[in-house]
């Protein structure tokens, strides 16, 4: 084990290609003892080669978060400086066509994994007066188009981050809740191959939604991001909300001092609903 003037990072959903590797590496850098965590059935040979530790880890299994945590005491002993719940997956849906089973996965991820991960250390992170990271999305703040059930489930990881915020603070424990922008990953991966279904009231953006699932993020460096968490993460009071990433800035301004429909127009005209609209009425009079 190694003496407590070293410093170690948990982060969650370290897969290759997204934000959790960048973050781990950008730790290392910095001298942090980064632990990373992929699925049981991922590969880690990136995290292998990068010399970095790792352990399988499924966020929605209570065991496998315990096993962690007997994993994480061996090599870091009883306190943990930092815990990122970084893993997450993506749904991609209009919210009518949503099927509530593939929802209930994501939200076992995205918002019942942290819980559990924050439920099992939370003494380490205390022991250790440390900081905790939670990785929201700006989805959780704006009404991004066919992402309704992405979006509620940062909405409600972002406001459950809110509270946990207060109630550590008495511990001396650090809580940060990240609004990412849109960073360059390959989170959308598991969405390219979905379509609306067969008689939806939006098939006439069929062709619409096939470019909006396949399209290739232009967004923000995820290295460039993971260097920004990472140092906000490591100050002594970093910002209870630290938007970073691609749009950031404006849809900050706008959710401060816009009206609560603000962004409604941009969307509407960004993902042609007018098209839709005009499809719909034409068809309700064809069957007058």
């Amino acid at each position: 084990m190694m003496s407590r003037n070293q410093k170690f990072a948990l982060v969650t959903g370290c897969g290759e290609g997204g934000i959790g590797e960048a973050l781990v590496k950008e730790y290392t850098s910095r001298g942090v003892h980064a632990i990373a965590t992929v699925l049981p059935t991922e590969s880690h040979a990136h995290l292998t080669e990068a010399g970095i530790t790792w352990f399988p880890l499924d966020v929605t299994v209570e065991k496998s978060v315990v096993d962690l945590k007997k994993n994480i005491m061996a090599v870091a002993g009883e306190q943990l400086d930092i815990l990122v719940n970084n893993a997450g997956i993506c749904y991609t849906m209009t919210a009518i066509d949503t099927d509530v089973e593939a929802v209930k996965k994501m939200f076992n991820v995205n918002v019942l994994g942290p819980m559990q991960l924050v439920h099992h250390f939370h003494d380490m992170i205390i022991k250790a007066h440390g900081t905790i990271v939670n990785i929201g999305s700006i989805g959780g703040v704006v009404p991004y188009m066919y992402g309704s059930s992405y979006n509620a489930s940062k909405a409600a990881l972002q406001h459950w981050s809110n509270t946990l915020r207060l109630e550590m603070s008495p511990f001396n424990v650090k809580v940060i809740t990240v609004i990412s922008g849109e960073v360059n990953t390959n989170i959308l991966r598991n969405d390219v191959h979905r379509e609306l279904p067969q008689g939806s009231y939006y098939s006439p953006l069929a062709e619409d939604f096939k470019k909006h699932v396949k399209r290739t993020p232009n967004g923000t460096s995820r290295f460039e991001y993971a260097a920004n968490v990472v140092a906000q993460s490591l100050k002594s009071s970093p910002s209870a909300w630290f938007w970073y990433g691609s749009s950031t800035g404006i849809i900050r301004f706008f959710d401060t001092f816009g009206w609560r429909t603000f962004f409604d127009s941009f969307f509407y005209r960004d993902f042609n609903l007018e098209k839709l609209k005009k499809a719909h009425v034409a068809s309700m009079n064809k069957n007058i």
